[in-house]
């Protein structure tokens, strides 16, 4: 194999494809990279067994061929080349040459006979979807996602179609987000994607209108975003009934500025941290909203004055969780709707179902 191509642009790739190396592999090849000169295309993949990620990138093919360099070196030495034009060229040894204007490397690679498969599967189902309506999905949602493996499939998040709407629901037992979107699609079908592949599609994806490939199978799912695939296997199980949760009564409601519920919840967190975590006890009453939060550390006080429609309320929650919701809405005010204090907390938009935040509550010790 013999190569040239942009520095700037190798970096870029092997930066990206990289995050789906594994760090601590049985299989030595899986810590690299498996790069394939064919067709006047340059194809850099990454893959773990679990998330690959693959891209094409523009090269001069000199000889085609494939080659597996260690991932970590190989970007550093990348990173450090002087100048914008880089050569590449591999031995029947496996020794590969990186040519760099006065600077030349010469690492060992491995065959890439080694390196297993990345998946293929034939597609059932497919979405299409503008990257950053995605970004703003996946975003508002993976934080609910559960890192308890003892339930695997709330370690990932269900993805739903149905009637034209396309939603995407995180829950991880003591919250859960829900994120909808109206799409140009007839399909009916739902699947659980892994919580680590969306965070890898969310550093992936732009603001930009341009679209977004999602394409389904039985097992496997790809999201083509520019010239990069992700590959990643669903989780198989069966997701909670989510609907049947969301409280269908509104005791207790209220619409408040989102910024000033965040910064209230944060001055009482300044009392908590890893190793004290105490519920912010929140009482709505006669339009006032009195927050407090005491611990080990100290006591806190605040007071908002807010309009409330119906029953007093008196609930604790959890400041990160509650904070989490919050930060995620990307409205200016958001209504939230009680229904006493062990009831689950329901933040919303103001207009319309785009999202939807449930916080389940914290017991309160009775104070003297």
């Amino acid at each position: 194999m013999k190569i040239s191509c942009m520095r700037t642009d190798l970096v870029s790739s092997i930066s990206n494809v990289s995050r789906a190396v594994s760090t601590k592999a049985s299989i030595p090849a899986l810590e690299g990279v498996l790069l394939k000169a064919y067709d006047g295309k340059l194809n850099i993949s990454g893959y773990n067994l679990e998330i690959g990620i693959t891209t094409d990138m523009e090269a001069t093919i000199i000889n085609e061929g494939e080659i597996v360099l260690g991932a970590r070196l190989f970007l550093e030495i990348v990173r450090k080349l002087p100048e914008e034009i880089v050569t590449i060229e591999t031995d029947d040894r496996m020794v590969t040459y990186i040519t760099c204007g006065q600077v030349d490397y010469q690492i060992v690679g491995m065959s890439s006979v080694e390196y297993p498969d990345l998946p293929s599967f034939e597609k059932t189902d497919g979405i299409t979807i503008s990257s950053k309506v995605l970004k703003e999905m996946i975003r508002q949602t993976v934080y609910a996602v559960s890192e308890n493996m003892a339930k695997p499939i709330y370690t990932g998040s269900l993805y739903e179609l149905e009637q034209g709407v396309f939603r995407i629901v995180a829950i991880d037992g003591y919250r859960m987000a829900i994120r909808s979107e109206n799409v140009d699609s007839e399909s009916e079908t739902s699947f659980v994607v892994p919580g680590k592949t969306q965070l890898e599609v969310l550093k992936l994806l732009t603001d930009e209108e341009e679209n977004v490939e999602i394409n389904i199978g039985q097992r496997h799912i790809t999201f083509k975003i520019r010239t990069y695939s992700v590959i990643s296997r669903l989780i198989e199980g069966t997701f909670l009934d989510y609907k049947s949760t969301i409280p269908k009564d509104e005791k207790t409601s209220l619409v408040i500025n989102t910024r000033k519920l965040i910064d209230s919840v944060e001055r009482m967190s300044l009392l908590n941290n890893d190793r004290v975590q105490s519920p912010v006890r929140c009482k709505f009453h006669d339009n006032e909203i009195r927050l407090s939060c005491a611990s080990a550390v100290g006591r806190a006080n605040d007071v908002i004055n807010n309009d409330i429609i119906g029953d007093s309320v008196e609930i604790g929650f959890n400041n990160r969780y509650m904070l989490d919701a919050l930060k995620n809405t990307d409205t200016d005010e958001v209504k939230m709707v009680l229904n006493g204090p062990v009831s689950p907390i329901v933040i919303k938009p103001v207009q319309g179902d785009s999202f939807l935040s449930i916080v389940v509550p914290m017991r309160l010790a009775n104070e003297n």
